[in-house]
């Protein structure tokens, strides 16, 4: 499948790019387009606002798409939780985490100009993020 949004990936939409291949389309393809310029017909457009797979009743598209594909695992939604205050929430954070991500999210687009090569090394810290959060999660069960 074929997936599209907008240049300069932040937070939500690697989020939401490493959610697609880890979970939805492991075959995915992106295409980055320039902010208000259309979307190529064939793609699925996402964390654009106006189309189906975005912000929705106050959170980040990650959630949205954790709801849209029925994903319920509650790491996920962990890292939904940390997306919304990062993304969302501007002044004041209730996840320690989401900073910090947020930070290293834009780090990764400045050092770039490359969406896709911010999506390689955006999974990794996903991946990372993931796993660090399962094993705490583990920890409470």
């Amino acid at each position: 499948m074929k997936w599209v949004t907008w240049k300069n990936i932040g937070i939500d939409r690697m989020a939401c790019a490493w959610l697609i291949l880890k979970r939805i389309d492991p075959t995915a393809e992106f295409a980055f387009v320039v902010q208000g310029y259309p979307t190529p017909e064939d793609y699925e457009p996402f964390d654009i606002p106006g189309v189906h797979l975005s912000h929705r009743r106050g959170h980040c598209t990650f959630h949205t798409m954790l709801q849209e594909y029925q994903l319920d695992d509650p790491v996920l939604e962990r890292i939904a939780s940390i997306i919304d205050d990062a993304d969302l929430v501007q002044d004041i954070t209730l996840e320690p985490i989401a900073y910090g991500l947020d930070a290293i999210c834009e780090g990764l687009r400045l050092i770039s100009d490359d969406d896709h090569a911010a999506v390689v090394h955006g999974c990794t810290i996903y991946d990372a993020l993931y796993a660090r959060l399962a094993l705490e999660w583990k920890g409470k069960s």
